[in-house]
């Protein structure tokens, strides 16, 4: 049986408890604004300003309706940098995390997974201007072993590591920042609040989008044997929580872009968890989930 079946009663048992005791009543608003005054929570901890991937188990949202666009900018044409922070020391990666998503990503562009992101789009002087799906969106991956990890970085760490790596490989308005974190130095609230979320920051004189992926396997709810068992799924987590993270960057990398008006979810949150199988890229298969397509109302896993 797949494992997030036999883990769902107890993390939902684990939720309500949490939320009887009133921890949940300390966490702050962190996504979308909704409307004048509301606003949807997916707090957790100190990150005033991201968009976060619940663990499974967490209540997901309802399916209400279409992505709308609030204005804006997209990743028109997507890259991605991502900087394995600390992964030089030994025992930092355990089960190859590095080589997993480097195969990962240099694959992924080009992919029918990826099409899916086509239909979302900015507009710029009156004219609609689509996400691409070129090929070789992996542009550069860079070992940090300049800046010591902490034991549980911040987010204001996060964003730090994110303007370091801006610096070491340049700025590209397009581009997703994803700072790797090792093994055993995940930022606060990783596995109970989120598995991974992405924001904006300031780096360089410019804002550029950033993901914070912590290491997958440290927690039993980020996805590990999600769609492969054994040793083929170890990794799982790894591919569908940073193509979440990065699909989200793409169509909404400032968090005022694409998302439900209705609750405030993004392309990758109103399919979390639902309808996962692996992918097939040139670099080899992966474990994903399917994304929010307005052109099927639904959830999709590959777009012609």
């Amino acid at each position: 049986m797949n494992q997030y079946l036999k883990l769902a009663c107890v993390t939902l048992l684990a939720s309500a408890l949490a939320a009887c005791s009133g921890v949940g009543s300390s966490m702050p608003n962190l996504s979308h604004q909704v409307g004048s005054s509301a606003t949807v929570s997916h707090g957790v901890g100190d990150y005033s300003s991201v968009h976060v991937m619940r663990p499974f188990g967490s209540i997901q949202p309802a399916l209400t309706g279409a992505l709308t666009y609030h204005g804006g900018p997209v990743l028109k044409k997507p890259i991605v940098y991502v900087v394995f922070w600390g992964y030089n020391v030994s025992g930092a990666d355990p089960n190859g995390a590095q080589t997993y998503l480097t195969n990962f990503l240099t694959g992924l562009g080009g992919t029918p997974w990826s099409r899916t992101n086509h239909q979302y789009y900015q507009i710029v002087n009156g004219h609609n201007q689509h996400i691409g799906n070129g090929t070789g969106q992996l542009v550069a991956t860079w070992v940090d072993s300049t800046n010591a990890v902490p034991g549980s970085p911040s987010d204001a760490q996060i964003r730090a590591e994110a303007a370091a790596l801006e610096a070491h490989v340049g700025f590209n308005q397009y581009a997703s920042y994803v700072v790797a974190t090792p093994h055993g130095h995940n930022s606060p609230g990783f596995g109970t609040g989120f598995c991974a979320y992405h924001g904006a920051t300031s780096a360089g004189g410019h804002v550029i989008s950033y993901t914070n992926l912590p290491y997958m396997t440290d927690s039993p709810n980020c996805g590990q044997n999600a769609v492969n068992p054994g040793a083929a799924g170890i990794d799982d987590g790894f591919s569908i929580v940073e193509g979440h993270e990065y699909s989200e960057s793409e169509t909404d990398p400032q968090l005022n872009a694409w998302w439900d008006s209705g609750n405030g979810e993004e392309i990758g949150d109103l399919c979390a968890w639902r309808g996962l199988g692996d992918i097939t890229e040139s670099t080899g298969s992966f474990a994903m989930q399917p994304l929010w397509s307005d052109l099927k109302s639904g959830c999709v896993l590959h777009t012609p």
